[in-house]
């Protein structure tokens, strides 16, 4: 068995919380999306010094954020098309779904962004990483049904939400939800959110914003917008059918990144539109596919 092997630089402050943190969601937490563990490791080694170590199973494709933004090493680049960037949102909004309503108890992530999300050999998405995910509900709203757990602001600037970033001192489920909104916006412009071009005001979300409904093709990737192309070859087919996946994908995405929490929705609900999305996309895909046999 290939594994991928973890090891904890445990003279990094917040090391050992981190692997206790991580140790703790993988004992409890088990879904189709998540990374799964095969072991933990905790030893002395022949110096004295602690090693701390997690042990997963190995993941062929890697990480999304090196499918989305690629070197230059030489190598031919490999690019996802919408129906594999449309499948990978779906499964992750079923793996944060999953944490934040039917685990057991509400499970936030905190760090939702692509490298923090796997392929594996089906280009299936799976979520890893709870170094700093949390996990003790300390705080439940009657008003809004948010869940929060008091930690310290923690996670990767461009994907924490604006309030929990700004000094808010508790982490919750609508934090996930916004960074899974910034994840579809990444995905869908090929842009990250600490892209140079986002500055004096301007960031991805009101850059995407700023073009919706009607004018998205100036913000997607640019194989996307082949994508199109090839639709509007299929004659029987409608050109703004594939145009209203994309705007449906979009709408989900800017609703999630609402600067108030309490607009963004649930992930539960979140997780409903993604299938409805998928579910529509595929039977365009059937239909196009017919009308070019038909030519």
């Amino acid at each position: 068995m290939e594994v991928a092997v973890k090891v904890f630089d445990l003279d990094m402050q917040g090391a050992e919380k981190s692997f206790l943190s991580e140790c703790e969601a993988l004992r409890s937490i088990q879904h189709r999306n998540l990374l799964p563990i095969i072991t933990a490791c905790t030893t002395v080694d022949c110096t004295g010094s602690v090693f701390k170590a997690l042990l997963y199973e190995y993941i062929p494709n890697g990480n999304l954020d090196t499918w989305l933004h690629h070197k230059a090493d030489g190598k031919a680049p490999k690019y996802l098309g919408f129906t594999q960037r449309l499948s990978i949102a779906v499964n992750i909004a079923d793996a944060l779904d999953y944490l934040h309503h039917d685990c057991g108890r509400p499970t936030i992530h905190c760090d939702v962004k692509p490298s923090n999300i796997l392929l594996d050999d089906d280009m299936t998405a799976l979520l890893g990483d709870f170094g700093i995910a949390s996990f003790y509900v300390d705080y439940v709203s009657t008003s809004t049904g948010s869940t929060s757990s008091s930690v310290g602001v923690k996670g990767t600037i461009g994907y924490i939400a604006p309030e929990y970033a700004g000094g808010v001192r508790h982490a919750s489920t609508s934090d996930d939800v916004y960074s899974f909104g910034i994840v579809i916006l990444e995905m869908m412009t090929g842009k990250r959110p600490t892209d140079p071009m986002f500055k004096d005001g301007i960031n991805i979300v009101n850059f995407v914003g700023s073009s919706f409904p009607h004018e998205i093709y100036h913000v997607i990737d640019k194989h996307l917008k082949e994508e199109c192309k090839d639709f509007a070859h299929a004659k029987t087919v409608a050109e703004n059918e594939f145009y209203n996946c994309l705007a449906s994908l979009l709408q989900v995405a800017l609703s999630s990144t609402h600067s108030l929490p309490n607009e963004r929705g649930s992930m539960k609900g979140i997780a409903s539109k993604m299938h409805a999305i998928n579910t529509s996309y595929l039977g365009l895909k059937a239909k196009k596919h017919a009308s070019l046999e038909l030519l």
